[in-house]
């Protein structure tokens, strides 16, 4: 049987989103560590792929030798689940952090089961938090400020937020240097787009000018369906190159995984999730790589 044909070979082959699917390179590896890029990933809609995003994308960073810190910021807590942790029994979390004087991001991190991968985790606690911010100076740089710490001990931090724009959103933005949007591949999905890239432009105009778009992720995404096909195309033409070329696929996998309590690349390897996450990283490391090229660098 007749090899199947490369990308090497066939470098104008559409890829899901109907554009010349790239060639992303193997990141080069790191000869010194941090300061980290913080990425928030965003989407007010819930049960997008936020979680499954965040656990996947940075356990495939670090299998490129990136030192990665996830930060659970949802009072529900699922990034910490989804790694093998429970939330209500921890002594300390992320709501500690931002209110407690004295108390510092090396009091509260975990170590993960991921070689590479470091949590700051949260619980239902963190719900009270937005409303006893509201009396803060400086409200919207609470996060930013608590994370400050351990910013040259890492090469990326990602942070997972809750589904909504409140005030605990407006904090990962505000110490973000770009936004990560999962996207479902279902219209209403799109209907609150607009609202969230309203919330990044005041965000950016107003409280951290380096906030930038680092791109829309399309998850969920099933080719069988006309429906997901033609939400894809209306994301694409929307939004353009925003829009990532690696599209994650609708899988039982990722639940099965996170049941596991450890990312897919590790609990399924070989599966097209895995493969799907590993491909994000590298785009998004040659995202990130040309946006500093560009002057962007992180904390610019």
């Amino acid at each position: 049987m007749a090899a199947a044909r490369t990308l090497e070979e066939n470098p104008g082959l559409l890829g899901p989103t109907g554009r010349p699917l790239p060639i992303f390179p193997d990141p080069e590896p790191l000869l010194t560590h941090g300061p980290a890029r913080i990425a928030a990933v965003c989407n007010q809609k819930g049960g997008v792929g936020k979680t499954t995003t965040t656990i996947n994308l940075g356990a495939a960073l670090a299998e490129h030798g990136r030192r990665v810190l996830l930060v659970d910021f949802d009072p529900q807590g699922a990034l910490s689940v989804g790694l093998g942790i429970q939330p209500h029994e921890l002594d300390a979390t992320v709501y500690n952090l931002l209110l407690e004087p004295g108390l510092t991001a090396h009091d509260v991190l975990f170590k993960t089961s991921v070689d590479g991968v470091d949590l700051l985790p949260s619980n239902i606690d963190l719900s009270g938090a937005e409303v006893q911010l509201v009396h803060e100076v400086a409200r919207e740089f609470v996060l930013g400020r608590a994370l400050q710490p351990v910013i040259p001990d890492y090469d990326v931090i990602l942070i997972d937020c809750q589904p909504s724009l409140g005030l605990l959103t407006v904090n990962a933005l505000a110490c973000a240097d770009g936004v990560l949007v999962p996207l479902e591949c279902e219209y209403f999905a799109l209907r609150g787009v607009a609202l969230l890239m309203e919330t990044i432009d005041k965000v950016s105009g107003r409280l951290s000018p380096k906030l930038q778009m680092d791109g829309l992720l399309a998850t969920m995404y099933d080719s069988r369906t006309l429906h997901t096909r033609e939400v894809l195309a209306g994301v694409v033409k929307g939004f353009g190159d925003k829009v990532f070329h690696t599209v994650i696929n609708r899988t039982v996998r990722f639940p099965d995984a996170t049941v596991a309590g450890e990312p897919i690349t590790s609990f399924d390897p070989t599966s097209n999730g895995a493969s799907s996450y590993r491909e994000l990283a590298k785009e998004v490391l040659e995202r990130w790589r040309l946006s500093d090229l560009a002057g962007h660098a992180p904390g610019g």
